[in-house]
Formats: structure tokens, sequence, C-alpha cells
């Protein structure tokens, strides 16, 4: 029997799909076991065809795209002139089409974007949302049937994506280690398929299981981990998502100066929040060190092992050891830090 789902509260990023099923700590279980699958119909899908798509997207992505084979995937970003991160693409490509999912709500800009970037190339691209769906499962391997995401190798603990370098080293010295590992893929299905494709699982878990898992790695989402002036360098999006010896794209001097001149202004850090609290920090509550606000929460989740947990970004200048509190409406919040940027 189809367990019942409970939909995500109102103004969540993944509201519209289950958020969990009545258990979502015993899903998150279910969910490191291998064994559920997570309902993710609510991302946007969008397709690239055209002879030109590689290269073409190649040249508008921070990631080395022109020789992506057929059943490969990468993560990219589509940056402003100033460098700040404006979409967050997962790519695969098929041999004829480059499949892309992004986040609820954001195929139409993307879109629009890339169309008004066409000229003259032959390529064409299609919002697929209506009649695609995206299926989260706690493998990382390629279905050969369907277009499968990947996620990078940087999230899941299996080494370090192939980014180049630059007169400022290497992607390595960003996010030496990361606190947890995040093993998966993103399926993409025909929408009539998605019942069927859930029901091929032994159990079913929701986002709230599937967000403690990210959040517990520390693995940035656009919107939540970012805001209109993120750097890629500050969440970790350099290596998975970056590739620093490409050639140019929109923002490349910003990346490129950031990483051989300086360091990003912020950086990411995960938060372990005091367990005798029954509410989690929301998105945007104030992080403070010593009194004076210092950063601002991202994610927030309850952990089946680690207990509540939290991403921040914070300014650069905290000290790595400090002793942070995060400003809830329900009061102040203890938390130690777990630094996950650190270049």
């Amino acid at each position: 029997m189809t367990p019942t789902p409970v939909a995500a509260p109102a103004g969540s990023p993944d509201e519209g799909v289950p958020w969990h099923y009545g258990e979502p700590l015993r899903e998150q279980r279910a969910l490191a076991a291998g064994t559920a699958a997570v309902d993710l119909s609510h991302r946007g899908v969008v397709s690239v065809t055209g002879p030109d798509r590689l290269g073409w997207l190649h040249s508008l992505t921070t990631q080395h795209l022109d020789a992506l084979q057929p059943g490969d995937s990468a993560l990219a970003l589509i940056l402003s002139p100033h460098g700040h991160v404006e979409h967050e693409l997962h790519l695969v490509d098929d041999g004829t089409t480059t499949w892309i999912t992004v986040e609820p709500g954001s195929a139409g800009a993307l879109v629009d974007h890339l169309r008004s970037m066409q000229f003259l190339l032959r390529v064409d691209v299609a919002d697929r949302t209506e009649d695609c769906a995206v299926v989260w499962e706690p493998v990382r391997e390629s279905d050969p049937n369907v277009p499968t995401w990947l996620v990078p190798v940087d999230f899941a603990g299996l080494g370090s994506t192939d980014a180049g370098s630059d007169r400022g080293g290497d992607a390595a010295r960003y996010v030496p280690e990361r606190p947890a590992a995040l093993v998966g893929r993103e399926v993409i299905v025909p929408r009539a398929q998605l019942a069927d494709r859930l029901a091929a699982w032994p159990e079913r878990a929701g986002t709230w299981a599937l967000e403690a898992q990210r959040v517990a790695a520390a693995v940035p989402r656009i919107g939540l981990e970012t805001d209109h002036r993120t750097l890629p360098h500050e969440v970790g999006w350099v290596g998975p998502g970056v590739h620093l010896a490409k050639g140019c794209y929109r923002g490349q001097e910003a990346v490129a100066r950031v990483h051989n001149l300086g360091h990003p202004p912020r950086r990411l850090v995960l938060l372990h929040l005091d367990g005798s609290r029954e509410e989690l920090p929301a998105h945007g509550d104030a992080v403070v060190s010593e009194g004076r606000e210092v950063g601002w929460v991202a994610s927030s989740a309850w952990h089946v092992e680690e207990g509540p947990i939290a991403t921040a970004v914070v300014k650069r200048s905290t000290p790595l050891d400090a002793e942070l509190v995060v400003r809830t409406t329900g009061g102040d919040a203890p938390a130690t830090q777990v630094p996950v940027v650190v270049g």
C-alpha cells in the first residue's frame, strides 16, 4: 500500500511534492540504506538539441562540456558578468539531447536566457517540465534507459572532479574534506511514468529526508546557500561546478581574479545546533559571533544521527573555531561550526 504523503509547508522550495510520509527519520534511514526513492517532480526540466549544443553550452557556463560523451553528466553554473551565481544546471547528454534539471519554477527563466544567447547556432531549447519528471534514487550509476544525472564525485565522497588549475592552484584549496557524503542520481522520466518509477522502489522518502542528507554533506543548493551576490568559491562549487582551466565565459574574469589574487569574502560552514530546542532556524536567520552578526542560515534539517544541523554562510574573517549563535524567532540557539570552505 502506498504511504500517505505529507505536503511540504507553504513557501518551501519543495512545495508540491511529498515532504515526508509520516516517518521522516525512518525515511532517512531507508534513503541511506539505498531502498527508497524521492519524488522530485517539481524540478524544472529543459532540453537542448542540435549539433552545436555542447560547444554552445560550454561557452555559456562554468563547466568543461564540449567533450561530454553520451551518458556523461556534469554540474554547471551560469554566472552574472560580475561572477555571481544565477543558475545551477544538472546536465546529462544522451548523444542527441542535453537534458538539464533546475530548481522548481526556474526552467522558464533559464530557457529565456539560453534563447537570448542562441544567435545563429544550430541549437533548440525547450522547457520540458510539463511532460518530464525527476526522481531521486540513492545509487550512483547511470540508468541506460533514461537520462541520468549523477551527483559529482566530490559530493559523493568518491574523489575530485578534474577541474584543472590556475595560478591560484587547484580546487582542493576550497574544500579539503566534506563533512559527509551525498550519494545519488536524478533520473528524468516521462511524467506519465512517474508513479511506476517510484513504485519500483521498496520504499519512498520525502524531501525532508533528502534535504537532511544534503545539509549534512554541506552540498550547496541555489536559492538556499546562495543570494544575489554569491561567488562559486564561497560555497564549494569550484571543482564540482567550475572548471579552472577552460575558455572564457560570462563571469570568468571575476572567478579567476578571486582564485588567483585573493579569497572569497564569505565561506560555507556546517552548524551543529543546540539539541534542546524543537524549532529549527529558518533560512536567513542571523548568525552571530561575540555579539556581532557575521552571516546567515542557509538550510536547516533534523538529521537522524547528527540531530539539528544547518548550513550557514559567514564572513571569511570569522575564526574557524569561533562559537556561534543563531538568532531565531524563538530565541538565540548556540551552535558549533564545522568549516566546509576554508580557501
